[in-house]
This record gives C-alpha cells, structure tokens and sequence, in this order.
C-alpha cells in the first residue's frame, strides 16, 4: 500500500477534479483520516467533518446505528459499518460521499477481530443515500500505532476508489 501522504495527495486531487465534498464517521482511528486529510491546503471546500463515534452510545446518537446491530453484531461489524455511513451523510446534507471506518486495533481484543476493520462508502444520490460498498479488512501491522494509521490509509484509499468508480 502507499504512503498515507500519497494516498491523502491523490484524495484531495480526486475531490478537487470531482468537485464533491466528503464527510467520515470515525470509530477505531478516532478522526485520524480526516486529519491527515485536513492537513492539504485548500481542502475545506471539499472536507465538511467527521463525526468520531468512538463508543457505541455515541454511533446509536449521532448516526442512528441499531442498538439491536450492535448487540448481535458488535461494533466489529458490515452492519455497522454501514449504518456508520449511511448516517453520518444523511445528517450531512452538503456532502456528497460519506466514508465509515470501525474495527478493533488492540491490544486485548478477541481474536476474531484482533486487527480487523470494516469500511464502507456512500453517495448521495438525489433525495436518498445508497451505501456503494463495505470492506472487512485485515491489517498487516501489530502495534496499535500503527494500525490507527495503516486503518486511516485504507479509509482514505478506498474512498478515493471508490469517488473514481462513480466519475468513470
């Protein structure tokens, strides 16, 4: 995978070609890739936030997450994921993507999710919000440090692919 730089440089450039602005909800990286994205001069025209929705509570109040997903599911989870995008761009009404990123990053986590993270991207699409895809992913880095980043960089990277797919 690239740098997180490059990926962050390539994102901002796919905006500003694109013309459209993105919003995130957070959960393992804590806000981390819309920092590093908010770090490119001039990308407030395209960057409108990131809701980070830390603990569960917090994804049930600010994006509308199913309590009722979350106890069968966990946080760990495609349907959260998706709810996590879903919400965050309904409630973000000059946006027209919204990316989603919750995982555990360790240490002690339960050994199915140790390192795992899902992500998903939506779009607007006249009055309604369709999520275009949700991703688990398995990071190849150990240390918790790491992960957030490495977890940031395929936030980042899959929603530049993502933003790419829909202009073709």
């Amino acid at each position: 995978m690239q740098s997180i730089e490059k990926i962050t440089q390539a994102l901002a450039r796919t905006l500003a070609d694109r013309n459209v602005r993105v919003v995130f909800a957070e959960s393992c990286t804590a806000g981390l890739a819309a920092a590093t994205l908010a770090a490119v001069p001039g990308i407030s025209a395209y960057l409108c936030g990131s809701a980070v929705t830390y603990r569960e509570r917090t994804k049930q109040d600010w994006l509308g997450v199913s309590a009722e997903d979350l106890a069968r599911y966990t946080a760990v989870s495609e349907p959260v994921a998706r709810q996590m995008a879903a919400g965050v761009l309904e409630n973000t009404v000059e946006a027209d993507f919204s990316a989603s990123i919750t995982g555990h990053l360790g240490p002690d986590a339960p050994v199915e999710q140790d390192g795992v993270i899902y992500v998903a991207v939506a779009r607007r699409q006249r009055e309604t919000v369709r999520v275009n895809s949700v991703e688990r992913v398995l990071l190849a880095t150990s240390t918790r440090g790491e992960r957030q980043r490495e977890a940031a960089a395929v936030l980042l990277s899959r929603l530049q692919s993502r933003i790419e797919a829909e202009f073709v």
